[in-house]
């Protein structure tokens, strides 16, 4: 069977899941729209206590789940995926029932889906056409910049209700309930390796019938809870955790000629790099250079293989050089019991009686060192780079 684009339906089982609540206004316009598509739809009733269960009933031919009580658009969905998957279903496109979205781009969904398959698909509105509230149009660009520190991933929508998950890849497990599950999901979903990418969609805004349940200062502030959330477990686990995956996948050397001799960063970004992990790997951030370099090369765009491979210049047989020549350089500035003549047998245990001394000594030199081996590595790139293009 081919829908009229002549693409083959039903290679991929998928249904719609239309979550809703007290949106009896438009409720049975978004339904039989979607039927145009589709009988496979799913409706999770979430409390609602307008006339929502007496419109439902007009379509016995539709799953549906009640709540008896308004448990938010995070557990409505969660609760949908979980029937899906009951009813042998690969694939869920959510809409929403408030009417701003167009049933007509469903197949737009599902031919994306014969594409990438294991893709979770956004809906991308035009956030600049008219009638579009400035609250909602500043919240995507907020939520779009978050989703990208956290995941790597340039989006420009990234709030859209209107989606296509992949239901047996996503992960199983959440911890949030609300709108911000949304955020959830697509963030994590990107960290177990899900392509989350945007398609083209309509939309409208139509304030004499559209109902949000979207609570300003509440719901906002749930979600800076959450980005909070999930930016500390980016920067402390999903970075370091991804970069040692990409080693241990391609080998030391293949990592070392792709990711740091062969990338396409210029070589003043490689450079800078190479200051940037010389700097973090001297200065006394003691435990946390891993993530802190890591935190920093996403943060200035700079070459994250690079950097964290310089950050390793504080390795147990160049600590005795490293602390020696914090406490000398310290010693210029502030008095203390500096190491004299050639005394290297030095270990952390002979920082805390000279702890202010080893600090400024230990900036010092690693401003030092990271320019040093900065020009150094800006000079030896552009000789190989001379050579490679001969």
């Amino acid at each position: 069977m081919e829908d009229a684009s002549g693409i083959e339906r039903n290679t991929f089982k998928t249904c719609v899941i239309v979550p809703t609540y007290n949106n009896s206004k438009t409720l049975a316009r978004v339904l039989n729209a979607v039927l145009e598509h589709t009988s496979d739809i799913i409706v999770v009733n979430d409390g609602s206590t307008d006339g929502t269960k007496e419109i439902l009933r007009q379509y016995p031919q539709l799953t549906v789940i009640h709540f008896t009580k308004n448990s938010g658009k995070g557990v409505a969905l969660r609760s949908g995926f979980q029937k899906a998957l009951e009813l042998q279903y690969d694939h869920a496109i959510t809409i929403d029932s408030d009417g701003q979205h167009f049933a007509s781009d469903i197949p737009k969904f599902t031919e994306a889906l014969q594409q990438e398959p294991n893709c979770l698909l956004i809906g991308s509105r035009n956030m600049t056409q008219e009638g579009i509230p400035k609250k909602s149009s500043f919240g995507n660009r907020f939520s779009n910049f978050w989703f990208w520190f956290e995941t790597g991933i340039r989006l420009e929508d990234t709030q859209s209700g209107f989606r296509l998950y992949p239901l047996k890849r996503i992960p199983k497990n959440y911890f949030t309930t609300k709108f911000e599950f949304e955020i959830e999901v697509i963030v994590r979903a990107a960290w177990k390796g899900i392509p989350v990418k945007n398609i083209p969609i309509q939309v409208l805004y139509d304030p004499a019938e559209r109902v949000s349940h979207f609570r300003p200062f509440k719901d906002f502030t749930r979600i800076s809870i959450l980005n909070t959330v999930l930016v500390f477990i980016a920067i402390f686990y999903i970075r370091p955790r991804d970069f040692v995956r990409s080693i241990k996948k391609k080998g030391i050397k293949k990592f070392f000629f792709e990711n740091i001799l062969e990338s396409q960063d210029s070589n003043q970004k490689k450079a800078a790099a190479i200051a940037l992990g010389v700097f973090i790997g001297i200065a006394p951030f003691w435990g946390f250079q891993t993530v802190l370099v890591l935190f920093l090369a996403v943060l200035f765009r700079l070459n994250k293989a690079i950097a964290f491979t310089f950050s390793n210049i504080s390795l147990p047989p160049f600590i005795p050089f490293i602390i020696y020549g914090s406490l000398k350089l310290g010693g210029l500035f502030i008095h203390g019991n500096t190491p004299s003549g050639q005394d290297l047998s030095l270990s952390f245990s002979d920082i805390p009686e000279n702890i202010t001394q080893y600090l400024m000594g230990s900036f010092i030199l690693a401003t030092i060192l990271s320019i040093i081996f900065g020009l150094a590595g800006y000079l030896l790139l552009t000789i190989f780079s001379t050579f490679k293009n001969k």
